[in-house]
């Protein structure tokens, strides 16, 4: 298996298109004085978890910030662009600098490096886990909405949520998915159910066993009492070859959409669900890229 490309730690500032020749924006990389940097007065957000940033002050004392926040030069200083949550937490560690990437753009040159940004994230290689980390990246340091991600990066409101849900999951289950022992499909299903200790139980024995994401699912119902059965591998593949099973879940995992494929041996047909207009049209996008 080749090796994906890592998003999940390097922060949105290695996705940033960067600045090379001719009359493109100027960029640097500085520790600059935290007194020296002023929120941005457009950034959405204006409320922030008190108890939240004591934990990322703690976490900076011992480490001290491991990503750059992004600003922009101006008159009397720098303006935040990204990440006034780790600005601010800094400010309680009692830091007098910051890491930070400098960028010099004029308002029009902005909105375009947003852009950019955006149109990278959704490019880049990512693991499930590592693009819900980039979602909820954009949501901290842009002040964004599920809906306001979404409608960036030509996903429902509904499928941000879901993505965010998956950096819910135990630590152990999170590796699992990062090694890709277990699909993006199988984090989903384990999802549901409750006790943690029982779900890490059901997520090595998946990915131990080749457990489909069916399979998965039906330990999950099994659990909460809707059958009182265990999974079977004959009830979830019904003699379905393995590599049709296999070409399903990867179809659904990247059209984040239920997929179900009839093959006969000499023909067949794709079968994709979905809820609303809205939804047809993301997955349209997701297949063609428009």
């Amino acid at each position: 298996m080749a090796e994906r490309k890592r998003g999940l730690g390097r922060g949105l500032d290695a996705l940033i298109p960067q600045g090379g020749t001719g009359d493109e924006a100027a960029t640097g990389f500085a520790y600059i004085p935290l007194d020296e940097i002023k929120p941005n007065p457009s950034q959405p957000r204006t409320t922030f978890d008190e108890a939240a940033l004591e934990d990322l002050a703690q976490s900076i004392k011992q480490v001290g910030v491991l990503q750059p926040v992004l600003v922009r030069a101006r008159e009397d200083g720098f303006e935040l662009v990204a990440g006034e949550r780790r600005w601010r937490a800094a400010r309680i560690a009692g830091l007098a600098a910051i890491p930070a990437v400098i960028r010099d753009e004029d308002e029009e040159q902005w909105h375009n490096l947003t852009e950019a940004l955006i149109e990278n994230v959704q490019r880049e290689e990512l693991g499930p886990l590592e693009q819900a980390a980039a979602f909820n990246q954009l949501m901290e340091d842009f002040g964004w909405t599920h809906e306001q991600v979404g409608s960036r990066v030509a996903k429902s409101r509904s499928t941000i949520t879901n993505m965010l849900r998956l950096l819910q999951l135990p630590p152990a289950i999170q590796g699992m998915v990062e090694r890709g022992e277990l699909t993006g499909g199988h984090a989903k299903a384990l999802l549901s159910i409750d006790d943690q200790v029982y779900a890490e139980h059901i997520a090595k024995r998946a990915a131990a066993e080749g457990w489909s994401v069916r399979m998965v699912e039906e330990a999950a119902r099994a659990r909460a009492g809707v059958t009182g059965t265990t999974p079977s591998r004959q009830s979830s593949t019904a003699e379905r070859p393995a590599e049709l099973v296999s070409l399903e879940e990867r179809l659904a995992d990247r059209l984040d959409a239920r997929v179900r494929i009839n093959y006969n041996g000499k023909t067949g047909k794709v079968v994709l669900s979905f809820k609303g207009l809205e939804e047809l049209e993301r997955i349209y996008r997701t297949m063609f890229g428009e």
